[in-house]
């Protein structure tokens, strides 16, 4: 029987069992599909408080890891494939475990949509990137683009008129799906430029290793064309991993899990952390903060049943 238990291990994830741990509650965290969240695949952060030259995604995370483990969390590898949070204690499994805890943190994130490109993947991270906040200042002085129509769209590319010399918006229709008023603000920004009708058929160049360009395929003609290009920053939205809790924990329209109070969910014992419940600023130090916090509601919901 497990005190607490953690799916994830992001910066929600390893700060929750940083914290658990030095509460002496010995958490469990499983590391998921995706271990160590969406830092692993960025390179220097430069935005995490306490690193004045920045630190790299992967060494930030190995480091959150380790503080972990020194206070006593322990690691599991592997990902949920089933949660039963019909009743108390609550019943995880793993492909190879079966795990009933006391109390449950989620802290499984939010996946990047992405194109499906064989060398986006190759670049993301060298040029390709899914968050104009934590990579744009690299931008500065140079020009860059934009995939997508919606908001998030629309907040890259303004965010990122604060660095590039151009942002170029792509969208695969002929207008924006974005709420009229980023529409104005886009379409009144002078930095802003627009390729419409088109997607992005490839990112070059995979072989140099970073991005100078990127082929456009117009989706009404066919037409090729090759668009240049220092960045190119996809803005069409995140998928919380939160299938698995579908009809037994609260979530909007989208599957961001519904917190209140800190960190509760709508089950007492059940807790959310960082990017799958957070879509509106998705930061490593905020996921970070709410980790905290999911460890801290934890601890003080066992205190109280004592």
């Amino acid at each position: 029987m497990r005190n607490v238990v953690i799916i994830g291990s992001g910066c929600a994830g390893l700060t929750a069992a940083i914290y658990a741990a030095r509460a002496n509650l010995k958490p469990l965290a499983i590391r998921g599909l995706e271990a160590g969240g969406q830092l692993t695949l960025t390179t220097l952060v430069e935005n995490f408080p306490g690193f004045s030259q920045g630190v790299q995604g992967p060494e930030l995370i190995e480091q959150m890891q380790k503080q972990a483990a020194e206070f006593g969390a322990e690691f599991l590898e592997g990902h949920v494939t089933r949660a039963d949070l019909s009743r108390r204690p609550f019943t995880i499994e793993t492909e190879n475990e079966r795990i009933e805890t006391r109390t449950l943190i989620i802290a499984s994130g939010a996946s990047a949509k992405m194109m499906g490109l064989e060398s986006e993947r190759k670049l993301l991270g060298h040029g390709v990137s899914t968050c104009a906040t934590c990579d744009g200042y690299f931008y500065r002085g140079k020009e860059v683009a934009v995939v997508g129509g919606g908001d998030t769209a629309g907040e890259e590319a303004m965010f990122l008129t604060r660095y590039a010399t151009e942002v170029t918006l792509i969208h695969r229709r002929d207008q924006l799906r974005a709420s009229k008023i980023m529409q104005d603000r886009l379409l009144h920004n002078k930095k802003i430029k627009f390729i419409w009708n088109s997607v992005v058929a490839d990112v070059l160049d995979v072989n140099k290793g970073e991005v100078t360009g990127i082929k456009l395929k117009n989706t009404k003609t066919g037409e090729e064309t090759i668009k240049s290009c220092d960045g190119l920053f996809i803005g069409i939205g995140h998928s919380p991993n939160t299938s698995l809790f579908r009809g037994q924990l609260e979530m909007n329209d989208v599957g961001y899990l519904i917190t209140h109070d800190g960190s509760k969910t709508n089950l007492p014992g059940v807790f959310a952390a960082g990017d799958v419940q957070d879509h509106v600023y998705q930061q490593a130090i905020t996921a970070a903060g709410s980790g905290c916090m999911a460890a801290i509601d934890a601890e003080r919901f066992l205190e109280a049943e004592h």
